[in-house]
């Protein structure tokens, strides 16, 4: 009767807690306190501070003391908690908790046959891009949600921080509670944080299509926020509220360590330090990630293992999925251990029960239960700006806690009960009757068993044993809710097969249950047992923590990446063939010094000091080769066409160092790339010169001190030709022209203004870029096929003075040699493309040949990321075709792209005093049959013909590892997942058109559909 009474107490007094003042009462109003004494409890304060036999009183939704020895007033309601504990509950600093999901947008852009959409649909006065959108406010669109804050509360979570993941510029999220209220009865800060993304999410714009077009525009979107501050010519609501934001905590969604630095670059450069909720990868570059300054919130939705039963299906994960699936627990306890300040999220769980199953992993894996614990409490509280309120328990906050069994990170501990601004939410009932025993069974159709129920907190496991002649013992997989248990087993060797039953506790004294049968999922009558004896669980021995055997990370982290990269040393390459490209030509039997990065010399009988000796008699070296013209390394699409022009946008955002076509052209000799934008607009991105350094980060492959290019096209793709219900300008060849009279033309008009002393002059990115070419600071590298479009741009560049650096494809470049000569354009072709298209048909193989001969600085180039493992073959080929001297072919893809990109004082040549980027041959380089066997880059052998044998040989010992790992998981009872292959990495070419946000957004419809 007393327990049925303060039940009853409970529930009354706390019916009243959150009427609201504001609101009128339709009835009598009635408050009345809610005034609860928890005693005897284990209390955790916060991470560091725990009080034995402690007491909480709280009063309504406010905790009003935390100590011992406390006196207890009069009118508290009593709860003695004695052996238990009690935590603050929980926070998630990342939910969609009350947003509905966003519809995400399908492909956009007018190449992909729908109405072209180049500025927004969206009534009134908004900014031009739906994907800007921080007007957007989280506290007037919040709804709570009672099935997901249940979820939640089970879990132990109090508080969420609620997020619109939708657009780049994502407006304020708000923290709220997860009572069962009315909205403004949860609300704990309304602004939160301002948001940001790269995704465009469900803007119908065609822009931006790309992730560096999206980082373009976040990044004019600071700019043009910056200037609407001093202006009067328009009101704009979306920057209005950008510029108010900017006092908030700055929160980030970023999709991987890659991203991570690139958030950080945008924060350094706009002075802003962001909060960055990452994708859980941030291990396999800790340093890097480290060196931000950054607080994350870090999921930990960890991959399940995947099945490998079938070794056919074994063989289709890639080195990096494995040792994804292995490494990816040990994330949080690499952060901790890297003093990288962090929050932990639900997000990315198939549910929120997950949570503490990869918690539990988390901490088996490295992370401390101090940190972990900090990770959703204080943590969180601080960032969201409601440490004043929940996050600890204090007196004066709100009174959000748990109360658990035990020590809240210990295996079998139970969350009896989660309290949220002074309300009982009952997640298990904490007077719970211990079923452990054996009891005597009567099975319909099974006839007299034993049941035996052992296990932590008053029965947990359970084992079946059939009685009579045919006696066969089995485990059972035993749950319970209170008082209703289900029992599930199968008699092996033994016609009756699956067994459930289902029922529940009839009485405490004896014990007794009853219930139903079902027999290999058809119901077959009923069953009821009786308590026989107590269980006689022997003692347990805590077994000693063996280490977790995970393998090393690697760098990249994908195959052939490897746990320490090659270092600098001194080298002395000894009695080779050594092709110099300077006035000495090609050597006989002579040595290549290489020292400190450099080149130290170059000759015969050089002496060697400390320098590690090579023997290369009978092989050739080179400088490593360079290719003027690529797409690879680089991340989230290579055009950016939803526009006529797209200077704004920078290759260099986007690099990856992930792309396994940088090893694999390593072992093709290139040492050096061009990496460029696409052939979708007439004017495209700004390019990003790189070096192969193979392993390290995206700004370590960058040409340090080079100058800036930029890309320009001609032709069918910029047109869009083969575009369906195309509707962006230019149309025509002759619209392209005028794109280019125009932008010249208001860039002058811009650069005129900006230098007028007191004008409020936008700042235009795109426009920068136009007046850096004008000033000779940024260079022109053109797309370009057909003579009369060529003879075009070089006259509009005499009109509007601007130079053209660089022709690159110019297959007809035998028809204007004269003219590049007289204007000193180089030319970047092809060996032998034509027929592929209809502004190719008159390509000839000689067209090299012929430009060389005028005297044009002349290359070959790849725009393919098979091709540039082969440029040496590419180079013969101009042999070949019109009998260019070796010396000079070999220069086609050496010294004079080297020329073109005016990097020929580093690389290009083996000349004392450049950068040791050198390839040493297994024959002339120029043959068919010569092998690149060591690739130096700044005198580091990124690239070793034998070491590659020996890293695939690891690397295949390495994956049989770690797939028996997987098959004694999924022998343990891990939950699996089918072993699918990673998708392969798109391979860009200049024509590569895509909506990449939109092809990122399907996939995670269809991740979370899944």
């Amino acid at each position: 009767m007393k327990k049925i009474l303060l039940a009853f107490a409970l529930v009354f007094s706390t019916a009243f807690l959150f009427a609201q003042q504001t609101y009128p009462v339709n009835g009598s109003f009635d408050i009345r306190p809610g005034l609860y004494a928890f005693t005897n409890a284990n209390i955790v304060v916060n991470a560091n501070q725990t009080i034995s036999n402690g007491v909480l009183l709280i009063k309504n939704q406010t905790i009003q003391s935390v100590g011992t020895g406390t006196a207890i007033p009069k009118g508290y309601v009593v709860i003695d908690l004695k052996g238990k504990y009690i935590y603050p509950s929980l926070i998630d600093a990342f939910t969609t908790y009350g947003i509905p999901e966003a519809q995400r947008a399908q492909a956009a852009g007018g190449f992909f046959g729908r109405q072209s959409v180049f500025t927004s649909t969206k009534k009134g006065a908004y900014g031009w891009n739906e994907s800007i959108r921080p007007e957007v406010e989280v506290k007037s669109i919040f709804t709570i949600d009672t099935k997901k804050a249940d979820d939640l509360r089970k879990a132990g979570f109090g508080s969420v921080n609620v997020i619109s993941r939708d657009g780049i510029a994502r407006g304020t999220s708000a923290a709220v509670t997860l009572n069962d209220g009315k909205e403004n009865e949860v609300m704990l800060n309304d602004q939160s944080a301002a948001n940001y993304s790269f995704n465009r999410g469900t803007s119908t714009n065609d822009y931006p299509s790309s992730l560096m077009g999206s980082i373009a525009l976040l990044r004019q979107t600071y700019l043009d926020a910056s200037w609407y501050k001093n202006q009067k010519e328009e009101y704009n609501i979306s920057l209005e509220q950008f510029n108010k934001q900017q006092g908030l905590p700055q929160l980030f969604e970023a999709d991987g360590w890659a991203n991570i630095l690139r958030v950080d670059k945008i924060g350094k450069e706009f002075n802003k330090q962001f909060i960055i909720k990452s994708t859980g990868d941030e291990y396999q570059r800790i340093d890097a990630v480290k060196a931000t300054g950054a607080t994350l919130i870090i999921p930990i939705n960890f991959p399940k293992a995947f099945d490998v039963e079938d070794p056919t299906e074994a063989r289709n994960l890639s080195l990096a999925q494995l040792k994804g699936w292995e490494l990816a627990p040990t994330n949080p306890g690499v952060l901790e251990k890297a003093g990288v300040k962090f929050a932990l999220t639900t997000f990315g769980l198939e549910t929120p029960k997950d949570f503490w199953t990869n918690l539990s992993q988390a901490i088996t894996n490295g992370l401390t239960e101090k940190q972990a614990l900090m990770a959703v409490t204080e943590i969180p509280a601080g960032l969201l700006g409601i440490g004043d309120k929940v996050g600890t328990l204090e007196k004066g906050k709100l009174a959000n806690f748990l109360i658990t069994s035990d020590n809240i990170f210990k295996p079998g501990n139970i969350i009896f009960e989660n309290w949220v601004q002074g309300k009982r939410f009952v997640v298990n009932k904490m007077d719970v009757t211990d079923l452990r025993g054996t009891y005597s069974l009567n099975i319909d159709g099974v006839g007299t068993t034993l049941l035996k129920i052992t296990g932590a907190n008053g029965g947990s496991t359970a084992a079946i044993e059939r009685l009579g002649a045919d006696s066969v013992k089995t485990n059972a997989t035993f749950s319970r809710t209170g008082d209703w248990v289900t029992i599930t087993f199968n008699l092996k060797k033994n016609p009756v097969g699956d067994v459930r039953l289902s029922g529940y506790l009839t009485s405490a004294s004896p014990l007794t249950f009853k219930g139903d049968v079902i027999l290999n999922s058809i119901p077959a009558g009923a069953w009821n047992g009786t308590f026989k004896e107590a269980a006689k669980e022997a003692p347990k021995r805590e077994e000693p923590k063996s280490a977790i055997n995970n393998g090393s990370v690697i760098y990249p982290f994908i195959a052939f990446g490897t746990a320490t990269l090659p270092t600098q040393e001194a080298v002395l390459l000894k009695n080779a063939t050594v092709w110099t490209n300077e006035k000495e030509g090609i050597l006989q039997n002579a040595d290549v010094l290489l020292e400190g990065g450099k080149i130290k010399a170059v000759g015969k009988n050089l002496s060697a000091g400390n320098a590690k000796v090579i023997d290369a008699t009978g092989k050739h070296i080179t400088a490593g080769l360079i290719d003027e013209h690529s797409h690879i390394a680089a991340s989230g699409g290579i055009n950016e066409g939803a526009q006529s022009v797209s200077a704004e946008v920078r290759i260099a955002d986007v690099i990856n160092s992930e792309d396994v076509n940088i090893y694999r052209q390593l072992a093709g000799g290139v040492t050096t790339s061009h990496i460029l934008h696409g052939s979708a607009n007439p004017i495209g991105g700004q390019t990003q010169l790189i070096k192969l350094r193979w392993g390290k980060t995206p700004e370590e492959l960058k040409f340090a001190g080079s100058d800036g290019f930029i890309k320009f096209a001609l032709g069918e793709n910029v047109k869009q030709s083969s575009a369906q219900n195309n509707q962006r300008f230019p149309a025509t060849r002759m619209g392209v022209e005028q794109t280019y009279v125009d932008e010249f033309t208001r860039a002058k008009e811009y650069e005129k203004a900006l230098a007028v002393k007191g004008n409020n002059v936008r700042r235009d990115l795109e426009l920068d870029a136009i007046v850096e070419i004008l000033n000779n600071k940024r260079f022109i590298t053109c797309h370009s096929y057909v003579q009369s479009e060529i003879n075009m741009l070089i006259h509009v560049a005499d009109s509007l003075g601007f130079k053209i650096n660089t022709f690159t494809h110019i297959l007809e470049g035998y028809k204007v040699a004269d003219k590049m000569k007289a204007h000193g354009i180089a030319g970047s072709t092809f060996s032998d493309w034509w027929a592929y298209k209809m502004e190719v048909q008159e390509a000839i193989p000689y067209n090299g040949k012929i430009m060389h001969n005028v005297g044009i600085t002349t290359a070959f180039n790849s725009d393919d990321a098979e091709m540039a493992r082969r440029l040496n073959q590419e180079a013969g080929k101009a042999v070949l075709y019109g009998g260019v001297p070796e010396e000079e072919a070999l220069k086609f893809v050496t010294l004079n792209p080297a020329r073109m990109l005016h990097i020929d004082n580093k690389v290009g040549s083996l000349k004392p005093g450049k950068d040791a980027d050198v390839v040493v041959w297994s024959a002339n380089p120029l043959s068919i049959y010569a092998k690149a066997e060591k690739t130096f880059v700044d005198g580091i052998a990124y690239w070793d013909i034998d070491r590659d044998a020996q890293t695939q040989k690891t690397q295949q010992a390495e994956k049989a590892r770690i797939v028996q790992k997987l098959l004694e998981s999924k022998n343990a009872g891990a939950r699996t997942q089918r072993a699918f292959g990673e998708r392969p990495p798109r391979l860009y070419a200049c024509e590569t058109q895509e909506d990449y946000w939109a092809e990122m957004n399907q996939m995670e419809g269809e991740h979370n559909h899944e």
